[in-house]
Order: structure tokens, then sequence, then C-alpha cells
């Protein structure tokens, strides 16, 4: 039967009415319950629209010799019914509330008797929630119609059957509708009222021992006389609204109004509901038989409207921070000692049976959304190392510090601690999130390092700034520590980052030689020219020039140093030898000298310099002083052995690098061939190493027949 069709009028005119109340007191009485809160339950409104109808009729029609004349003749007359209910009823019953006796094994709940009273005191019983009493006389009124139909008094008259089972029904839906309110008010109230809930589990015990459950449950169109309530799974659902309702009443801001609008919430969630919890332990438990589970249904609901919740909060546009937030709270909050895992709630809050918060499906979409989102975070804080470096050291032209005396720089440290604390708070919501977080801060570094490189490239040839070669040798140094770094405290594959790294130092290190030729060729072509014969000067400006590069690379880390300064070693003595071989006029003896001595001299300065700032290449040192003494050198025969000398120290030397050489000497091509005769044939098949050839790398000039 429709739990919410109305009561039928003719219910009222046909029961008595209550001796104490006259028409109009009753009237008011009723208008003034239906105006009630405690009437707004989901089934209540169609009912109580059919009682103020019936209420009508009823005053309308109601007549004083009527009424006396049915008290002779009703059907209730007299009849006081003692409502007997089944001994199938739980055994071994439990404390209920405060000072309560434990109810013995196998005994009946107490029975309470029936009154034949009408509809409407019926529901006035229900109002005043007095539940036991109005249970017991619509189970007077059922067990009467049902008495009345197998004694086929409806045979003539169905429609009656029909409205007064349709009373029944409707009166039952009222209760269901009144332990509804009841159990979603226990939380919402400040006070527990521990009788109301002790009557409401006995009234709960009556009907399951008046309607055992067989099984046999009316179906649709068939009427719901002597059919199972089942109140108690109306219970079970009247907790579930209520945890939902009490989920959703928690404040939550917008996001124009709190930035921090979901952390705040989440707060006051598990501080709420943590509330709830205690309040569930302390003071409600106790009013339950122990057969309830009081603690674990209400864990469950609240566990269940919480998942609605989230399911909900995760659907939203969420930010980084809020997605880490949401993250955070699912994995390790909510399980913790903060809400569920409160040390105050144990042992009644279990949570090992607790399904997942968030499906499988919703978990790997945060975690998606969130690895996304900070794929332009991490991006970000890249961009804004470089446009630091940029704005606060190369414009500002602030030399970079000297630690462990190397040039130093930020970078490696800046660019490492963004990765830890990325990795370290993903890390903490699972292990595959951290992974996947250092990931994509290793894929972001890949894109990240040329991006600088080309940023740093392109300022330093825009312009000639003294501090280009100091943080070109701290980047080099920081790119050192960082892929270092990303191995032993990361444990990551730097093979890639190792290629990125090396084409950065080579084109750093070609933007470095670059300067280097730009500052000493000037000097460099200078060599044996009028005027470089003819100065008088100390001959230091070609080493101060270099000295102004290669000082640097004391303060950058090894084997990357040492390398650079023995390239910049070979690269001097190269091109100083290139520049005296070329071919010029013819000097004469006293010209010869002054070359000779001007070479040794400017040759023991750049040696010296390079040698005093590291520089591990001394094989280098005789060339300049072997070429020096062949030009000064007036005997023919000292000659023959400087050249013996030159060939011995420098096997990659060829015949057109020694004829040019004995060409600046002034020597005829005659005296030129028997030299180079004497001097070169032990050498004719050198073996020497990439890193020991010199002459190799210079192109000999054409040697003329004559100046």
């Amino acid at each position: 039967m429709n739990r919410n069709a109305e009561l039928d009028p003719r219910s009222v005119t046909s029961e008595p009415a209550s001796p104490t109340n006259s028409a109009g007191e009753e009237k008011m009485e009723v208008a003034s319950e239906l105006s009630s809160p405690t009437l707004r339950s989901r089934d209540s409104g169609l009912f109580e629209r059919g009682i103020k109808t019936m209420l009508s009729i009823r005053l309308s029609k109601r007549s004083p010799n009527k009424e006396k004349a049915k008290e002779g003749t009703g059907t209730w007359k007299g009849k006081r019914l003692s409502l007997r209910f089944s001994k199938s009823y739980e055994e071994n019953k439990t404390t209920i509330c405060n000072g309560m006796e434990e109810i013995g094994e196998k005994t009946e709940p107490e029975p309470i008797q029936g009154k034949p009273l009408s509809v409407m005191e019926i529901h006035q019983l229900i109002q005043k929630r007095q539940l036991l009493e109005a249970f017991a006389s619509i189970k007077y009124l059922e067990d009467e119609t049902i008495a009345e139909r197998d004694a086929e008094k409806y045979k003539d008259n169905p429609q009656e059957f029909v409205r007064k089972s349709r009373d029944v029904d409707l009166l039952y839906n009222s209760i269901t509708n009144a332990i509804q309110s009841i159990v979603v008010g226990t939380l919402e109230h400040p006070t527990v009222e521990d009788t109301l809930l002790t009557s409401l589990v006995t009234l709960i015990a009556h009907e399951e021992a008046a309607h055992p459950n067989t099984g046999n449950t009316a179906g649709p169109g068939s009427d719901l006389l002597g059919t199972p309530r089942k109140w108690r799974e109306e219970w079970r659902e009247a907790i579930n609204e209520s945890a939902r309702k009490r989920v959703q009443s928690v404040p939550m801001a917008s996001k124009e109004e709190e930035s921090s609008w979901l952390g705040l919430h989440l707060d006051f969630l598990q501080k709420h509901l943590t509330k709830d919890l205690l309040k569930i332990k302390l003071s409600v438990k106790k009013c339950y038989p122990e057969e309830y589970q009081v603690c674990d249904v209400y864990v469950e609901a609240f566990h269940k409207a919480i998942a609605s919740h989230l399911q909900d909060v995760s659907q939203m546009p969420l930010e980084l921070n809020e997605l880490y937030t949401l993250l955070d709270w699912v994995a390790n909050i909510y399980h913790s000692e903060l809400f569920l895992g409160h040390p105050d709630l144990k042992p009644e809050v279990k949570t090992e049976n607790l399904s997942l918060l968030l499906t499988p499906a919703d978990w790997d979409k945060l975690k998606k959304d969130y690895i996304s989102s900070a794929k332009g975070k991490i991006k970000s804080y890249f961009g804004n190392i470089l446009r630091l470096e940029v704005t606060e050291k190369w414009e500002k032209e602030v030399h970079p510090e000297v630690k462990g005396n190397l040039y130093h720089s930020s970078l490696s440290l800046d660019i490492q601690t963004i990765i830890a604390e990325h990795m370290k708070i993903s890390g903490k919501i699972s292990r595959s999130l951290g992974t996947k977080m250092l990931e994509l801060c290793l894929a972001e570094l890949h894109e990240f390092i040329p991006r600088f490189g080309e940023e740093f490239v392109a300022w330093s040839t825009a312009q000639d700034s003294p501090i280009f070669a100091p943080y070109f040798i701290a980047y080099i140094n920081s790119f050192h520590d960082l892929i270092s770094g990303l191995e032993t405290v990361f444990k990551l594959n730097t093979e890639e980052l190792q290629k990125i790294s090396a084409a950065l130092t080579r084109n750093f290190t070609n933007i470095f030689f670059n300067k280097l030729r730009t500052k000493a060729q000037p000097l460099l072509k200078k060599i044996l020219t009028k005027d470089w014969i003819l100065a008088t000067e100390r001959p230091n400006s070609l080493a101060l020039a270099v000295s102004q590069f290669s000082k640097h690379l004391q303060h950058m880390r090894e084997p990357v140093g040492q390398e650079l300064l023995r390239d910049i070693h070979k690269y001097v003595v190269r091109e100083y030898i290139r520049q005296v071989i070329k071919p010029r006029r013819k000097m004469n003896g006293e010209t010869r000298q002054q070359v000779s001595q001007k070479m040794h001299e400017e040759a023991r300065i750049l040696n010296n310099t390079l040698i005093d700032q590291g520089s591990d290449s001394s094989w280098l040192l005789p060339a300049i002083h072997h070429i020096a003494n062949i030009v000064g050198e007036k005997k023919k025969d000292k000659i023959k052995e400087y050249v013996k000398e030159l060939c011995q120290d420098y096997p990659d030397i060829r015949k057109e690098h020694i004829l040019a050489v004995l060409a600046v000497r002034g020597l005829g091509r005659t005296r030129k061939a028997a030299i180079f005769r004497q001097g070169y044939h032990a050498l004719e098949s050198p073996d020497g190493g990439q890193d020991s050839t010199l002459f190799a790398e210079i192109d000999a000039p054409p040697v003329m027949g004559c100046f």
C-alpha cells in the first residue's frame, strides 16, 4: 500500500473522540502540532493534510447523540488488548542506558496495552514522542482489522477495509518518520536524550516481536497488514542521513573568500566529526544494546558520507596546492590520530574494515591531475631561478662567491632543493607519486639546462663583462655538483643529463676561448713586427691578457679546470709559434739578436704565469726557446743542434715547419736543406700522442726562396 496515501476522513467519524477534549480544543491542539518543526519529515506531508481534512469533517459532523449511540454498539467499546510479543526477540540484552537493568536471557519485551484510540489520538501520541503507546494502539487497530478481514466483515464493503488498512499503514509510516527524526536529531542537539533513545530501542524490539520476519513481504498493490516494518533498517538509514547532513553542514568558504579554503574546510570537517564520534562513543553508544554495534554503524555512515563529499570536491577545478591538500588528507590525516585514529576514540572506533575513501579511479585521477599541475609549477620554479640569475647577478655584475677555493653558484642547490621538496611531499602521499614527481623534475631539468645555457650564451656574447669567466666556471662547477647529487642522493640515471651538460660545457668553453682569442690575437699579431722589436717596455702584455682568463681556472672543479688550463697553455704557445714562422722580410744580425732575446723573455713570462696558475703542461716550455735559439744563433753548427733538440722534443714537427723556422733565421736554401738533413733524419717516424701534439696543429706557411 502506498505509504504516502492520505487517511480516509471516515476513519475519524467511525471512532470515538477523546473524552477529555472538546471539539475546539482538539482543533487548536492538532493545528499547533501540525505547525511544529518536528513534523517535517519525508512522508509526513500528505499524512498531515489528510489529518487536517479529517478533523474538519469530524468537527462539522460530530453530534453528542451520535457519539453516545456509538458507545453501545462500536467494535472498540471497552476493549483492552494486552499486546504479547514473540520470544524470538534477541537474547542476552546488555545495559541500554544510564542505570538501566540488564535484560536477562530469553526474556520478552515488556508488554504495553493497546487502547482503542482514534487515528487522531494516535497521531498526537506520535507527535508527543509517546511512541510505545502509539505503537500499541496501532497494533491493536491492525489486529482488529486483520480479525475483521478474516471474519469476512468487509465482504460487502471492501472500501472500508482499504480505508482502515491505509490508516494503519500511514500511522506506522508516521512512527517511521518519528524514528528518523529522533536519530537524525541525536547529534544535532547539545545533549543526548537518553530516555528517548532507550524507548526507541524498545519500540524497535516490540515491532520486530509483533511482526516476525517470515520473509513473506507484501508485494506492490497488496495491503501491508501484519508485515514487518523493518524499523531497524530505517534506524540505520537515518544514521546514514544524519552523517550526510553533518558532513554537508561543515563550513566551506569559497576560493575567492579564502585562498586556503580547502585546507580550512577539511580541518573543520575532522574537528566537527571527531566531536560527533566522541559524543557517539561516550553518550550515544550506552543507549543501545551491544548487538546494534552503534559505533561501527556510525563510523561506516560517516565514512560513506565523507567519501561522497570528497568525490564531489575532487571533481572541482583544483589547483596544485588544493590537490595536494586533498591527497594528503585522504592518505595521511583521515586514519591518523588527528581524526579516526584519535586516541580518545579507541577502541570503539575501528577503521580496519572501512572501504577506500576514494575509488581507485578517483584516486588515480587526483594523482594524475596533481602531476599535471606540478609540471607547470616546476617549470615556473626553474624559470624563476633563471630570472634571478639574470636580474640579480648578470645585470648587476655581482661576482660569484668562492667556497672551498671554487667559484660557487647556488644553481645546483636551488634545483636539488626544489626536487627534494616536491619528491618528499609527494612521497608522503605514496611512493609511486614520489617517483612520478622525480621523473617529472628530471624531464623539466632536461629542458631547463639548455634554456639556461642559451640565455647565458646570449648575454655573454652581447657584452664583454668581467664576470663572464667567473660565472662560466661557477656554472660548470654547479652542473657537475648537480649531476653528482642526482646520482648519489636521488639514485637517478643521469646519462642523458651528462650529455646535455657536456654540450653546455662545450658551448661555454667555446665562448671562453673566443673571448680569450679576442684579447690575445691583437697582441700575438705584433710579434716580430718593427714596433714589437723596437719596444723597450717589459714584454708582459700578452701574459697579462692570458692571465686575466687563466687565473679563474684555479677556481674550477677538476679535472675540467686542469684540462682547460692545458688548452690555454697550448693555445698560447701554438699561436705564438704560428705568428713567429710567418713569412717576413729578412732580418739583419742585430735584429735577430733582439728578436731572440724578446722571445726568450716572453716565453719565460708566459710559461711561468701558466705554470704558477696550475698548468701541468711542462712539455710546452722549451718550444719557443728552441726557436728563439735558432733565430739568434750565429754559428751554423749550433743551429743544427738546436734543430735536433726541437725535433726530439716535438716529434710531430714536419719538414715545412723546420724550413720555416730556418727561414726566420735568414738561411739560404742550400744551408737550410743541409741543416734539415742533419738534424731531422732520426725523427722521420714520430709517435706522439694527441696530448703532446703541437706542430701538427700549426699550418706550415709556404717557404719563399728568397727574402
